[in-house]
Parts: structure tokens; sequence; C-alpha cells
């Protein structure tokens, strides 16, 4: 295969890519913290019922998880350069739609926008900081992308309630969608002087046509039934089309086996230890994108607090989750092995299940202290997983697979996450009933309690992994 002729740049402006990069980064993470802590925000000035809410936080989810199915592909088909610029100027665009959404319906139809063209940014610029910095200076160039990842999850539930709080221009929740267009703007500009002409494209790469066609196709109508069924009381056509979904997925799978040039490679379905990876995460991520949007919900929309008064309640979580992070990536995966990961998913479903016991005991008199130790808890036991998950879901695989895997594995993340929304969105808003404080509590408690049974059952899954990631392998 040919590929475009790539060599490092200068230092100088290497950095000035990987400032870009981060940028972008910084974007796509605190766009969807802060999205799920306005969601209460969103829904009572634009009105509508759960269904309006869960679309708004899913469409982004789902949009990303689907086009980072092809966007690598792309990247080597069309210049991973361009399609950085592309994908920024289209993030950018699409958040000034949503700041200026005026109805839920075109906030839905942006967010959508903002997730696709999301995807297509974040993989190109990736592979570009790794084309652009010596072997010898690589590694230095990535060890500030924890820390700073880290921070981003503790400043975005604060930034979200103090723009929600300060309600710049009367705007509301629409600031935290605007913030991005002049970051986006900078970072488009700056990429364009900066970035390089080649990144490593594989100028003989195809897209197979009928294998993306069959798989974004079983994904929209997985998801549209397990968001609108319950409130259109799950009528015959939802049934009908997650019997379709299955169909479409079955037949995805046969087009891949007789594919030259498949969307995912096949062999990586042959490895017992990626099929149980690819589970862990996706049940991982269900559970934790359903515990950010219910306890958004329990304390804005049920308890009554504010977007600021709910943003400072989960900074234990968040400085949690940075500071495991942070230890599992410079130690503790290291040292543990695969036990890094049965010791995050215990913490996190103790967490939960001390969340569980907490808002159960107290009721309406929870405050921000009482539920600190748990979410301080629920935080550490995630962060404990995000860095070394996927190392060790790709312990054992091969150079060749390497890449498709890691493309698999951040669809599979990010698809998850919008089928935790729906799912459990559904069971909790089906529990609310009429909305109260005692039901808003019940509701919460029973979908704590779900997410805490889902990190239990995944344990047995991470011992069918390799006992130490890829990078202490290799």
């Amino acid at each position: 295969m040919e590929s475009a002729r790539t060599a490092p740049l200068p230092l100088g402006r290497a950095w000035l890519v990987l400032v870009v990069v981060v940028i972008a980064e910084l974007m796509d993470l605190i766009d969807t913290s802060v999205a799920n802590l306005a969601g209460p925000s969103i829904r009572t000035d634009l009105g509508g019922g759960p269904m309006t809410l869960q679309w708004v936080l899913s469409a982004y989810t789902a949009a990303f998880a689907l086009g980072l199915v092809t966007s690598g592909r792309l990247g080597d088909l069309l210049g991973r350069r361009r399609l950085f610029l592309l994908g920024m100027a289209g993030f950018t665009l699409a958040s000034l739609a949503c700041g200026l959404a005026p109805g839920a319906g075109f906030l839905i139809v942006a967010r959508l926008f903002q997730g696709l063209f999301g995807s297509v940014m974040i993989p190109q610029g990736m592979a570009l900081v790794k084309i652009v910095f010596p072997p010898e200076h690589l590694r230095k160039a990535l060890m500030p992308f924890g820390p700073i990842m880290g921070l981003a999850m503790v400043a975005g539930p604060i930034l979200a309630g103090w723009l929600l709080h300060l309600d710049l221009f009367g705007g509301r929740w629409r600031s935290i969608f605007l913030i991005n267009v002049p970051f986006g703007v900078l970072a488009a500009a700056l990429g364009g002087c900066v970035l390089p002409r080649h990144g490593g494209e594989d100028r003989g790469a195809r897209l197979d046509l009928l294998g993306v066609g069959l798989l974004t196709a079983g994904s929209a109508l997985l998801i549209v039934p397990l968001i609108q069924g319950r409130e259109l009381g799950w009528p015959a056509w939802t049934y009908a089309m997650i019997a379709a979904a299955l169909v479409a997925f079955g037949l995805f799978v046969r087009s891949e086996r007789r594919s030259d040039h498949p969307v995912i490679t096949p062999s990586l379905f042959g490895r017992r230890s990626f099929v149980a990876g690819l589970l862990i995460v996706g049940g991982f991520y269900a559970s934790l994108s359903a515990f950010v949007l219910v306890i958004n919900l329990l304390l804005q929309s049920g308890m009554g607090w504010t977007p600021l008064h709910t943003g400072f309640a989960l900074i234990p979580w968040a400085v949690g989750t940075a500071v495991a992070t942070l230890l599992s990536g410079a130690v503790l995966a290291e040292r543990l092995g695969r036990a890094n990961l049965h010791l995050g998913l215990s913490v996190a479903a103790v967490g939960l299940l001390a969340l569980w016991w907490s808002t159960a005991h107290w009721g309406a008199a929870v405050t921000v202290g009482r539920l600190a130790p748990a979410l301080l808890v629920t935080g550490v036991g995630s962060g404990l997983l995000f860095v070394p998950l996927f190392d060790f879901v790709l312990g054992d695989a091969t150079a060749e697979e390497v890449g498709t895997g890691a493309g698999v594995l951040n669809a599979a993340q990010q698809f998850a996450g919008a089928i935790g929304v729906a799912a459990l969105g559904t069971v909790f808003f089906a529990r609310v009933g009429r909305p109260s404080v005692p039901s808003y509590l019940t509701a919460a408690d029973l979908v704590f309690g779900i997410c805490a049974g889902v990190n239990v059952l995944l344990l047995p899954l991470a011992g069918l992994l390799p006992k130490h990631s890829r990078q202490a392998a290799h």
C-alpha cells in the first residue's frame, strides 16, 4: 500500500500541533460533561418531555460513535490535516447552532452534527501528534494528556454550573455551547498554520460502504425505540425496529466476513480477550453515562438544586476520577496488572451502593457533604479504569489489529454511553411517574443499584483479559 511521505516536524512547531489537538480534545470532553449538567435547564427552557432530554444527550454520543467507525479510514483516503480542520470547523459551527437553537428539534439536529464533526476531528488529531514528534520526544509529548484530561473532568461540572449561574446575555444554558466558538476559531486558525500537509495516510485504504451502512442502520434502529418507546407506550413499530436492528447487525457480520476491506478486522473477534473487553467497555460506559444523567436529574429536577449547587456537589466525584486516573496511568496499572481493573470495578460498585444508601437514608435532607464520600469513591473507581482499560483489552492484539481495535473500542465507548442514557434513562423516568421528591429519590436509587450490579457482573469478564497491558508487555 502506498503511504504519504511523512517526517517529524521541528520541535517548536510540533508542540504547537499538540496545543491544537489538546484544544480539540478538551472541547469534546468538556462539551459532554457540561451538556449533562445543563440538561434539566435545557428541558425547562425549550419544553418537551423526558424523551426530548434523552435525545439532546444521546444525539451527540451516538453520532460520535457512528462517525468514529469510519473516520480513521477516511483520514487515510482524504488526508488527516484536511479532515481535522473540517471537523474543527464543523464542530465549531454546530456548537454555534446549538447555542442559537430556537427549539428542541433544532438543538437535537445540531447536536447530531456536533457529534459527527467531533468524530471526524478527534482521531485525526491523535494520529497527527504521533507523526509530528520524533520518537524520542513522543512519550514526553503525550505525558500532559493525562493531567489535562483529569483537570478537565474536575473543571467541567464547575464550569457548567458557573456559566449557567452567570446567565451571560440572558442566554441561560446557551453559553455552554457558545463558549466553544472562540476556542474553535482559534484552534482552526492555528491548525491551518502548523498542521503538516501529510499525516501518515495510507492511500491504498478502501472504505466498505455496505458495512458502514449496515452498522449505521443497525445502531440507529436500536437507539430510536429505546429513547421513544416508553413515552409512546411501546407501540408495535418500536419492537419491529429492535428486531430490524438485530437483522442489520447480523447482515453486517456476514458482510464483514466477505469484504476485502472490512470496517473491523475480523481476526479481532477471534480473540477472547477482545470480545470480553468489548463487553466490559460497553457495560462500564453505559452505567457511567446513566449515573451522570441520573445524579444531575435527581439534584436539579428532583431536589430543586441550582446548576451551580449541583456542579459543586459533583466536585468530589470529579476529583476522585482525576486523581485515580493519574495514579492508575502512572503507577497502579503497571504494578497491579489486570488486578487494577478488578479494583476499579469493585470500588465503583461500592461507591454506587454507598450513593444508593446515602439517598435512601437521608432522602430530601441529603446535602453536598452527605453525598461527598460516596461520590468520591465512585469517582475513584471510574478513574482506575479510564487510562488502562483499552491497553489491557488490546494486550494480546497484533500490531495490525491495534489501530482498528482501538477505533472499535472508542466507538463502543461512545455508543454505550448513548445506550446507557436511552435505556436507563427510560427506567428512571418510568419510575418517577408523577414528579415529586420521593419519586425522584426512588427512581435514582433503582438506577444506582442497577449500575452497581453492572460493575459487579463485569468482574469475571475482566479475568479473561491479558494479565498485563499492551504498554507493559511491549
